[in-house]
């Protein structure tokens, strides 16, 4: 089956800072589906042809003038529409309903009574009895279009579910695509398979051959170029062009300096021996660590680092005859976040996971066969190419590396601290089992020093903070609740055989969305 020819599902996009979770939720129900803004949606809808429509939530009120509308033709599509919270409400208004403010508000866990049965709520809490949901809402709807029933109702809430059956309209004034809502999934599954009909034809399997085949068509008899940072992205997307195309990829691995201890070898001996893919491997880390030496200001060394990198990358690249096409290891949420309807800060917040664009000198078209795809798809797509869950399980490394785990001035000194830190640190956690618990680890080397005693002689060394988070997807985290045993041997070793740290401390701050990383 061609990627055309996929069932999808649009997502049209109202500012929600969940939005992508909707998707995750689809495509974990092996359905197909893109999210587009809003002010896009109308040329999405004529080029994707939906099977479905799902309309997001979003930050903004629809009493209000010049908030956010779907587009006409979302209504008159003739497939099924499903509004989350501002996408009932849009929905609600546009069709010849109310929405008002000034209303109780409801945020957080609530209880939903099903009044009537509908297939949205099919296997469900049955009539009479209550479901659990998670309610994020100031507004209110106080009236719904002519041909909706009311199918379920909260506290705070006449129209907690509605449903216009005939033209399989639907609202739900929480929000199923999150964790907190038990059964959401469920819901958004009815909605789909059960009231659209689709089958759910989304699969690794069929991903893989159906890229193996763009990419000869694309490719043809021309020279590719990798960047390969040793991270997932990049390595998967390797993995999948050289079955393509065999000897006419050749990657670049750029060695910053600043990656975590031995990852380099780790990484220079999977592709040439593993895989057995051409490899120009590129020891950068003197060029770098100089570049970045009285350099404090976290903006700075990201520039400079992204500087470098395209730098070294494109001299390296200039020796390889015929190159025509360089590969990305771009990630779906990074394609949403380029045509994203919002603020337009998200450059600002990611801008610790970018070392430099494609500069237009270098004139080479792109391959990106994993622009379609989320995190934990890429993680499939490379258990399905046979990479082994060790090295697909790896926690998320940025671009910039260490460098952003170095508040302050960058030394070949602290980088060999932070290394041997975080190695004991890594070590500690798989030997506890834990390592696969835990969406993202890391040591920090603080820019702080503490008074202490050792052999009882004073000291006067850095702190090094410990950070373990718990995610689905990187979009939110909570921090790991370590046994404090596990916690004191990392802190025991560190201290003992790292020279330079006399203190450890562990970060137990959330991640709401948006958020960086220390710096």
């Amino acid at each position: 089956m061609s990627a055309e020819t996929h069932q999808k599902v649009l997502i049209v996009d109202f500012g929600s800072q969940v939005t992508q979770l909707i998707a995750r939720r689809l495509r974990e129900a092996s359905v197909y589906c893109e999210i587009h803004p809003y002010a896009k949606a109308e040329a999405a809808l004529a080029a994707l042809k939906p099977a479905a429509i799902i309309l997001s939530g979003g930050p903004e009120s629809v009493h209000e003038e010049g908030s956010p509308r779907a587009p006409q033709a979302v209504f008159e599509a003739g497939v099924p529409v499903l509004g989350i919270c501002y996408g009932e409400m849009t929905m609600c208004e546009q069709l010849g309903g109310k929405v008002e403010g000034g209303h109780t508000r409801e945020f957080g866990r609530a209880e939903i009574t099903v009044q009537k049965a509908s297939p949205l709520l099919a296997d469900l809490a049955p009539v009479g009895e209550d479901e659990t949901v998670w309610m994020s809402h100031g507004d209110k709807i106080v009236a719904i279009p002519e041909g909706f029933d009311v199918v379920a109702t909260s506290a705070g809430s006449p129209y907690a579910v509605i449903a216009d059956e005939t033209r399989r309209f639907y609202g739900v004034q929480f929000h199923p695509e999150v964790m907190h809502t038990p059964r959401g999934h469920q819901m958004l599954k009815n909605f789909t398979h059960g009231i659209a009909g689709l089958k759910g034809d989304w699969t690794m399997a069929a991903y893989r051959d159906e890229k193996i085949a763009q990419i000869r068509e694309q490719v043809g008899s021309a020279k590719v170029i990798c960047g390969l940072s040793g991270g997932v992205d990049s390595s998967v997307a390797a993995v999948l062009i050289h079955e393509a195309i065999g000897d006419q990829l050749t990657c670049v691995f750029v060695d910053t300096g600043l990656l975590r201890k031995d990852e380099a070898t780790q990484v220079t001996t999977l592709f040439r021996e593993h895989y057995n893919i051409p490899l120009i491997h590129v020891d950068a880390s003197k060029e770098f660590l100089g570049e970045l030496a009285g350099q404090s200001d976290p903006e700075t060394k990201r520039k400079i680092i992204g500087r470098v990198f395209i730098e070294v990358f494109d001299r390296e690249a200039g020796k390889i005859d015929g190159a025509e096409f360089l590969a990305q290891g771009t990630l779906y949420p990074d394609v949403i976040e380029s045509v994203s309807s919002s603020s337009g800060k998200a450059h600002v917040i990611k801008s610790h996971h970018n070392v430099g664009g494609l500069p237009d000198y270098m004139k080479l078209k792109l391959v990106e066969p994993l622009r379609e795809l989320f995190k934990d798809e890429v993680r499939a797509l490379g258990r399905e190419l046979g990479l082994t869950d060790a090295f697909v399980g790896r926690h998320p490394f940025p671009g910039p590396g260490l460098a952003i785990r170095i508040p302050g001035e960058i030394t070949p000194d602290a980088v060999e601290t932070l290394q041997q830190a975080d190695a004991i640190y890594l070590d500690e956690i798989r030997k506890a089992g834990l390592y696969d618990k835990i969406w993202q680890a890391f040591a920090v080397l603080l820019p702080v020093k503490t008074v202490g005693v050792m052999g009882d002689a004073r000291t006067y060394e850095k702190v090094l903070a410990l950070r373990a988070v718990t995610s689905t997807d990187g979009m939110t985290a909570d921090f790991f609740e370590f046994p404090w045993d596990v916690l004191g041997k990392c802190a025991t070793r560190i201290v003992n055989e790292v020279r330079g740290v006399n203190r450890v401390v562990y970060d137990v701050t959330s991640k709401p969305p948006g958020t960086i990383e220390w710096e």
